[in-house]
C-alpha cells in the first residue's frame, strides 16, 4: 500500500509540474486520479473538478464532459470552490511566466 501511494504521489508532483506548464493532458490525468482514487488516493471531487477545468479552457472534451458527470455529485459551493482554485491556479503560472 505504502508504494502504491508514494508512487500516485510521484505521479501526482510530476503531472503538476507538466500542467503548471500548461499540458491539457497533464490537467486531465490529475482530474482522473482525483475523480478514481487511482493509486490509493483519496477521492476529491473538488480537486478532480478544478483539474478537468483547467483541462477544459485548454481545449479537452473529454474533460469537458468529465468535468460535467462529476458536478452532478456535487454542491454548487464545492463547484464554486473548484472554479476558485483553477483560477488561482492560472493566476500562479501566469505570475511565474511574466
Amino acid at each position: 500500500m505504502a508504494h502504491s501511494l508514494k508512487s500516485a504521489t510521484f505521479l501526482i508532483e510530476s503531472r503538476i509540474a507538466d500542467a503548471a506548464r500548461g499540458d491539457c493532458n497533464a490537467c486531465y490525468d490529475l482530474g482522473m486520479i482525483y475523480s478514481s482514487g487511482a493509486g490509493g488516493v483519496d477521492i476529491d471531487l473538488i480537486e478532480a473538478h478544478k483539474w478537468f477545468n483547467l483541462a477544459a479552457v485548454w481545449g479537452s472534451a473529454a474533460a469537458q464532459q468529465c468535468r460535467s458527470d462529476i458536478a452532478e455529485d456535487m454542491t454548487a459551493r464545492e463547484i464554486a470552490d473548484a472554479q476558485r482554485q483553477a483560477r488561482a491556479f492560472l493566476q500562479q503560472i501566469s505570475a511565474r511566466a511574466a
